[in-house]
C-alpha cells in the first residue's frame, strides 16, 4: 500500500509540473512576446549647407532605435528622434536603416533615402578676411586696384575715374573708406576707388559676408560683388558674376542681390531686392551662401533670394572678390549736380568653408 500510494503522488506531481510547462511563454515569464510594427521613419534635411538632418522615427510597441546613417555610423536613440550631422561635404544621398527593438528584444526595421547637402564640413572655418583694423592703405597682399574709366566707362556708361590714392580709398577707424569725390582728374568729372583681390586671394563655394553702410549721394553706386577668374579667357557674362549687394542713391535703403551668367545678365539678370529702413545710417551684414546645389543672398538672417546651382550656369569655379563705388552710368542714373562727395563704408569682409 505504501509503494502504490507513493507512485499514485509522484504521478500527480508530474501532471501537474507539465501542465505548468504547457502554460508558460518561451522566456519563461508567462508573458507573450510582441514584436515592434508600424514602423514609420522620416528624414528632414537642412537647407543651410550644415549637413544636419533632423530624424523622427515611430513603431508600435518599441522601446529604442537603432540607426545606422549609411556612412558607417550606428547610434541607439532611446525615443526616436535625433539630429545628426553629416560633415562629408558635397550634395550626398545616403542609405539609412532604422531598427525598432520591442523590450523582449524583437525587432522590426526599415530603410528610406535622404540626400544632404554639406557645403563646409560641419562648422564653417574662416579662411580669409580682412577687418580694415589697420590705418592707412588697403592691404597690398590682399587687395589690388582697377584704374582709369575702362572700357566704355567700365561696360556701364559710368563716370568716374579709378585711382588707387588715398584720397578715394584708405583704412580708417576700423573701416575701409572708398570715397568718390567730384574733381576734374584725368577727363573725367569724378573719381573713386575699385578693389579687387585677383590673383591674390579667389575662392569656390562657402559663405561670404560684408559688413557695410552706404552712402546717400544720387548718382552713387556703390558695390561689394564677385567675377570668375576665368574673366580673361571667356569674358562676361560667361564667366559669371555674384552680387553680394548693390545701392544706388537714388533709391535710398533699396538693396540690391544680383546673379549675371548667359541668358540672364544686365537688364534681364537673375535678382530680387529687399528695402531695410537703415541702410545709410547703419552697418548692416550682406552675405551670400554659394554651395554646388544653390547660391542664396542675405541682408543680416533674412534670406530673399535664393538661385539652384547646377552644371549649366558658371558658379563651379574660383570667384575673386571687388569692392567700388561708381557714379552714375546704366544702373546708377544721373549724378545729383550738388553732389560734391560720398563715402562707402566696409566694417570687414570674411569668407567661411
Amino acid at each position: 500500500m505504501t509503494i502504490a500510494k507513493h507512485s499514485a503522488i509522484m504521478s500527480f506531481l508530474f501532471i501537474i509540473l507539465l501542465s505548468c510547462s504547457k502554460g508558460s511563454s518561451g522566456n519563461g515569464s508567462g508573458t507573450t512576446q510582441t514584436a515592434p510594427s508600424n514602423l514609420v521613419v522620416t528624414a528632414t534635411p537642412s537647407s543651410d549647407g550644415s549637413g544636419n538632418v533632423a530624424f523622427s522615427a515611430t513603431a508600435t510597441n518599441a522601446v529604442t532605435y537603432i540607426y545606422e546613417f549609411g556612412n558607417g555610423i550606428i547610434q541607439t536613440v532611446p525615443g526616436g528622434l535625433i539630429t545628426y550631422q553629416y560633415t562629408t561635404v558635397g550634395n550626398i544621398t545616403y542609405t539609412v536603416n532604422v531598427t525598432a527593438k520591442s523590450s523582449s528584444g524583437l525587432t522590426i526595421s526599415k530603410s528610406i533615402q535622404v540626400t544632404v547637402n554639406t557645403a563646409g564640413g560641419g562648422s564653417p572655418t574662416l579662411v580669409f578676411s580682412d577687418e580694415f583694423n589697420a590705418d592707412g592703405a588697403p592691404d597690398p597682399n590682399k587687395w589690388g586696384y582697377e584704374i582709369g574709366t575702362g572700357s566704355g566707362g567700365w561696360g556701364n556708361n559710368e563716370l568716374q575715374y579709378y585711382t588707387s590714392r588715398p584720397e578715394n580709398a584708405i583704412v580708417q577707424g576700423g573701416v575701409l573708406k572708398i570715397k568718390a569725390l567730384k574733381e576734374n582728374y584725368m577727363g573725367s568729372a569724378y573719381t573713386s576707388a575699385r578693389l579687387l583681390s585677383k590673383g591674390k586671394y579667389s575662392f569656390k563655394y562657402g559663405r561670404i559676408e560684408v559688413r557695410a553702410k552706404f552712402p546717400t549721394g544720387v548718382g552713387t553706386w556703390p558695390a561689394a560683388w564677385m567675377l570668375g577668374d576665368n574673366i580673361g579667357a571667356v569674358g562676361w557674362p560667361a564667366c559669371g558674376e555674384i552680387d553680394i549687394v548693390e545701392h544706388l542713391g537714388r533709391e535710398l535703403n533699396k538693396i540690391y542681390g544680383t546673379l549675371h551668367y548667359p541668358g540672364r545678365s544686365g537688364g534681364n539678370a537673375d535678382g530680387a531686392t529687399i528695402m531695410i529702413p537703415d541702410a545709410t545710417t547703419a552697418f548692416h551684414t550682406y552675405a551670400v551662401e554659394w554651395s554646388a546645389t544653390s547660391i542664396k543672398i542675405y541682408v543680416d538672417t533674412q534670406l530673399y533670394h535664393t538661385v539652384a546651382n547646377s552644371a549649366a550656369i558658371p558658379f563651379n569655379q574660383n570667384f575673386f572678390i571687388l569692392l567700388n563705388m561708381a557714379m552714375g552710368g546704366n544702373f546708377g542714373g544721373p549724378v545729383d549736380p550738388a553732389f560734391t562727395n560720398a563715402t562707402f563704408e566696409i566694417d570687414y569682409i570674411r569668407v567661411y568653408q
